[in-house]
């Protein structure tokens, strides 16, 4: 195949490969949330979310900070998937991918430093760098020194990975076998508009870290002002999160509920090292690598052209745009994510036995 190669997913194949589809509404007030009650069935309206469970373990930082992580899969497999989860979010939100890969191959899930189930990290220490330690101490713990692992990452983990790169890029030439980096960026944050007119954005983006400072300050206030807002911050997700006007009410209650349990004050100290985040010197240690990169068109977050500069500097990326997607493509397109992982395990170990059809779904 050519070094690189270029997919555009339009929206009708993306459709057909992903799992959240058109829905009913939400219960309760979230009817008015959505904006119309939905007269269609919504099939994701049964689906387990929160519920797909791994063995357990808990793994120590370097700074001690416990890190929950769950393994998937038998210790001697020759390959290991560990996937890193976004900002205010948790190891749930690969339910779609931890759902399909079952039994394909070993994966390993884990809860970013003060999100999910993972120790609640002091101030100073949440920062990208320091998620990036925290992955190569997931790794010491899960795998072998000199077995092959994929590392998968959605928007703050992608981020993580590329920390981890510049931290120790000698696991690249050893131990990573490819990376997948989804709705992410390297570098430029501060320039984002998040969908505001270019002239809000640049009045309200000094503010930013001093009003969240502020509300962390107040944050039991903050949060039970947030449970009142429930329905407003379901459409607001809604709105910022997701593209596709058809996704599942049950999917976008579904992020609404971990970015809500991840608490105001985590959220307030995390937002500077994701302003200041540039990691543009660790996509040399990245291009040593087969690399899969997954982008949304309509992404608010980390717009399409972030992802797109980062396939740029990989000579061997394969780069996926979902043209009406947003910030979130593994609950949105989930059959895309989920596809593109396959061709990417596909291209790391040909013998992995996915066939044709499903290396390119």
């Amino acid at each position: 195949m050519e070094s690189r190669t270029r997919r555009r997913v339009g929206i009708a194949g993306a459709v057909a490969g992903a799992a959240a589809g058109a829905g009913a509404a939400a219960v309760g007030l979230r009817h008015l949330a959505v904006g119309r009650k939905r007269l269609r069935p919504d099939p994701d309206a049964g689906e387990q979310f929160g519920e797909l469970r791994g063995r357990e373990l808990v793994v120590a930082g370097d700074d001690g900070l416990a890190l929950h992580v769950e393994v998937e899969g038998p210790d001697d497999a020759d390959l290991t998937v560990v996937f890193c989860h976004g900002f205010a979010l948790n190891q749930d939100s690969w339910h779609y991918q931890r759902r399909d890969l079952r039994g394909r191959v070993r994966m390993v899930f884990w809860d970013q430093r003060s999100h999910g189930r993972s120790g609640r990290s002091v101030p100073t220490r949440a920062t990208i760098d320091r998620t990036g330690a925290d992955l190569e101490a997931v790794l010491a713990a899960t795998v072998g020194p000199d077995d092959p692992v994929v590392l998968v990452g959605h928007s703050m983990g992608g981020m993580t990975i590329m920390a981890l790169a510049e931290r120790r890029p000698e696991l690249f030439a050893r131990q990573v076998a490819g990376v997948a980096l989804v709705n992410t960026s390297c570098g430029n944050m501060a320039e984002l508009t998040l969908g505001l007119p270019m002239v809000v954005a640049k009045a309200v983006r000094p503010l930013a870290p001093g009003a969240l400072r502020g509300l962390g300050r107040r944050a039991a206030l903050v949060e039970r002002a947030r449970g009142l807002g429930a329905d407003l911050a379901f459409v607001v997700t809604r709105k910022v999160a997701f593209a596709d006007r058809r996704v599942s009410p049950s999917v976008v209650a579904f992020l609404d509920d971990m970015i809500r349990d991840t608490p105001i004050d985590v959220i307030a100290e995390f937002y500077p090292s994701l302003i200041g985040h540039d990691k543009s010197a660790a996509l040399d240690v990245l291009a040593k690598v087969p690399a899969l990169v997954l982008v949304g068109g309509r992404d608010k977050l980390t717009p399409a052209a972030h992802g797109r500069s980062i396939a740029a500097a990989l000579p061997d990326a394969e780069l996926v745009e979902v043209e009406q997607a947003g910030h979130v493509l593994p609950l949105e397109y989930p059959g895309v994510v989920t596809g593109g992982l396959r061709r990417l395990l596909g291209r790391v170990r040909p013998e992995s036995g996915d066939t044709e059809e499903e290396r390119t779904a």
